[in-house]
């Protein structure tokens, strides 16, 4: 099974202008709205590959009932843990005259112990040897920044196999429980080095360092450049084809549900990271959070370039 963990849930809504002025009144264009957040992303794309997996968090109000009825008519497998305040919406707009996005987001409900409790014990109770665990996005208020970490000791314990994809402190803490797997982008795995990513040497480097201990996958994502794998003593550079892409978010959240489908089918490295950037770069093809389909995933697998290090 794989179950995918987002703490921090969302509606997302895309909206569009023909040319932001910060100051000024806009009259904005809806595009389209998504029942999200980094997990539910990735649920979302592991769905288009007919892959099943179930998606665990925190919801609270009217905004976190939607999005847990949303995703069940969807049939989605969900499981939520109801808490005080409103599960967040998050806008982006994108500017057409730039084609730039801004993206604003709430900061969503505050959660306590008693929260945290619950969680854990529902992860104790459905973990089983071989599974996989996405912890994915940014950890609520009220949360401690070791929480990724202390849930990938959990289901590791139990036998499960911990991806993680956050960051700032929840990614740097969450380290520490040696996660299988970890998806980092340039910014967030700069930060953590504390050493700075411009060439391809530094990134390569960095995607090496970044594997140690119980640490076996990392994925660097570097958006439209690809990805930097460094898996089985391997070190693998992926490179998406030119494709008309219409909007950056979710990509990554796509990616991870490349590795996750990867891994299911225990892939070599190089196949490992095709699946990640062909999901990805399906995904920046969609308006909004759309996540690419299966037909059009296998169409660009054998487009993305491959080169080893």
């Amino acid at each position: 099974m794989i179950v995918t963990v987002t703490l921090n849930p969302s509606l997302d809504r895309a909206l569009s202008v023909p040319r932001f002025e910060p100051g000024t009144l806009h009259r904005a264009q809806f595009i389209r709205q998504d029942l999200g957040g980094k997990g539910i992303n990735v649920s979302r794309a592991l769905r288009a590959l007919d892959i099943p997996s179930r998606s665990v968090g925190f919801i609270g109000g009217g905004v976190g009932q939607a999005l847990r009825d949303g995703l069940a008519a969807d049939g989605f497998d969900v499981h939520f843990i109801e808490v005080e305040g409103e599960t967040r919406q998050n806008i982006t707009l994108l500017d057409e005259s730039s084609g730039q996005y801004t993206k604003i987001n709430e900061p969503g409900p505050t959660i306590g112990p008693r929260h945290i409790a619950a969680l854990e014990a529902y992860l104790q109770q459905i973990v089983q040897p071989g599974d996989l665990w996405a912890f994915c996005g940014s950890l609520p208020p009220g949360a401690p920044p070791d929480l990724y970490a202390r849930l990938i000791n959990q289901v590791q314990q139990g036998g499960g196999l911990g991806f993680l994809d956050s960051s700032g402190p929840a990614f740097r803490a969450g380290l520490t429980a040696g996660p299988f797997a970890i998806k980092p982008n340039s910014e967030e795995a700069s930060e953590v080095l504390q050493l700075p990513l411009r060439s391809d040497a530094e990134h390569h480097l960095a995607a090496c360092r970044l594997q140690t201990g119980r640490v076996r996958l990392v994925a660097l994502s570097r958006g439209a450049q690809g990805l930097i794998l460094a898996m089985d003593g391997k070190l693998v550079i992926a490179t998406p084809p030119p494709v008309n892409a219409h909007s950056p978010i979710g990509a990554g959240d796509a990616s991870l549900a490349g590795l996750l489908w990867a891994t299911l089918d225990q892939c070599d490295a190089i196949e490992t990271a095709r699946r990640a950037v062909a999901c990805g770069t399906a995904a920046a093809m969609q308006e909004g959070t759309g996540m690419g389909d299966q037909a059009l995933i296998k169409t660009l697998l054998p487009q993305v370039q491959i080169a080893l290090r």
